[in-house]
């Protein structure tokens, strides 16, 4: 060490940490050999502890504040140096500060699958990912536990490890839930202070606290979320007959609009031959009704005009879709039954108006009484017989 540096080393009596790279959890305070001037100011900001280790050993911390490093200062280094009131020289430890802020916006997500058991499709595969907070609490514990004697540590240095703890303890709450799949998108707040609440005991061993965790989104796989759609779709379209036509009939326009397509040519063609097969039978009519007219002269009897034609009867409507229908009772579902089935159940009294029900399409689950199908399977239930006439 030149000259220069040692007086520079002797003058500088002001320990102090500014952080500008959002991700340090923890600096090493560097000093040639280590050295702290006796009498030195030590200036820890807010969201900061410094944390002295003194020979290998852990020695003091110090909260916020402005500190002059002196024995009244430093109760446990003191202790260990059996220094006296009187000591004035310089003495050799390890400063470092630990950020006790938050560090926020760190990501987590399901590297696999989660398999668990939903009340209403079985066995079913989850997928999560989220965003958390984490923050040091107990510097001295931290220091100890993580860091060791890493001069510069990151939050990239321990987030995989916090990120497998947090999957970990996911994957338990949300198998243990029972909350349906179709429900965990109105309770991932919960979720999510259940899940961190889980992780507090483990992060406190570390001296860690996880103020916020946030699922952004739990989801099924592609081929689920297809089946789910598709039956959405149906329940929403209701008349499939009808909308069959009313595609067919959107897929002819379109193809017709499409000069250069050979499907759009012969379509319009068709149609084109069909209109003029039509237009060629309304003239044949009215020539024929001119031909006649003029056959009969002016003093013959005119023939009696033709009858109207009667246009043919529509076709019947496709036969209503017969619902079946699954029943909820103690957290368990049975079914599914058809609409003659239920009406016996209502008659032994197996189903009530209280009792959950659910059918492809229904949103959600709704009690017996609110459906109007089953509400009268209620009403026209027969009157008790009356009692028995007594014995003899």
């Amino acid at each position: 060490m030149g000259i220069f540096d040692f007086l520079k080393g002797e003058f500088i009596d002001v320990i102090h940490w500014v952080d500008d790279t959002r991700d340090t959890m923890v600096w090493r305070f560097e000093r040639e050999g280590h050295e702290i001037k006796y009498g030195a100011k030590l200036t820890v900001r807010e969201g900061q502890a410094a944390v002295f280790v003194h020979e290998g050993q852990l020695a003091d911390v110090f909260t916020p504040g402005l500190y002059m490093l002196e024995t009244n200062n430093m109760p446990v280094m003191t202790t260990l140096q059996h220094w006296d009131h009187a000591f004035q020289s310089p003495f050799k430890s390890e400063i470092y500060f630990v950020d006790t802020t938050r560090f926020s916006d760190l990501k987590w997500g399901t590297k696999n699958p989660i398999i668990c058991r939903d009340p209403e499709f079985g066995p079913v595969r989850l997928r999560a990912f989220g965003t958390y907070t984490i923050r040091v609490s107990e510097p001295a514990r931290f220091l100890t536990e993580i860091v060791g004697t890493d001069g510069e540590f990151t939050m990239d240095e321990i987030s995989y490890q916090i990120r497998n703890i947090i999957v970990q303890e996911f994957s338990r709450v949300i198998a243990g839930s029972g909350i349906p799949v179709l429900d965990m998108a109105a309770n991932t707040a919960d979720l999510g202070k259940l899940v961190a609440a889980e992780i507090s005991g483990t992060l406190a061993e570390y001296g860690l606290s996880m103020p916020e965790l946030y699922i952004e989104n739990i989801s099924l796989p592609p081929a689920v979320e297809e089946a789910m759609d598709k039956r959405t779709q149906m329940g929403v379209l209701g008349d499939l007959g009808r909308y069959t036509q009313f595609s067919a009939a959107e897929a002819m326009t379109a193809a017709a609009k499409t000069p250069n397509s050979g499907m759009g040519g012969g379509m319009g063609m068709g149609m084109g031959m069909a209109m003029a097969q039509q237009m060629g039978q309304a003239l044949q009519g009215g020539a024929a009704s001119q031909a006649a007219g003029q056959q009969s002269g002016p003093w013959g009897a005119r023939p009696e005009p033709a009858a109207p034609q009667r246009p043919a009867p529509a076709a019947p409507p496709p036969p209503p879709v017969e619902h079946v229908w699954h029943i909820a009772v103690d957290g368990q579902t049975s079914g599914p039954f058809s609409k003659a089935r239920m009406g016996r159940m209502a008659q032994d009294g197996t189903l009530t108006r209280g009792t959950h029900v659910w059918t492809p399409g229904q949103d959600g689950w709704k009690r017996a009484g609110e459906v109007m199908e089953l509400a009268q399977l209620f009403t026209i239930l027969p009157p008790p017989p009356p009692p028995p006439p007594p014995a003899g």
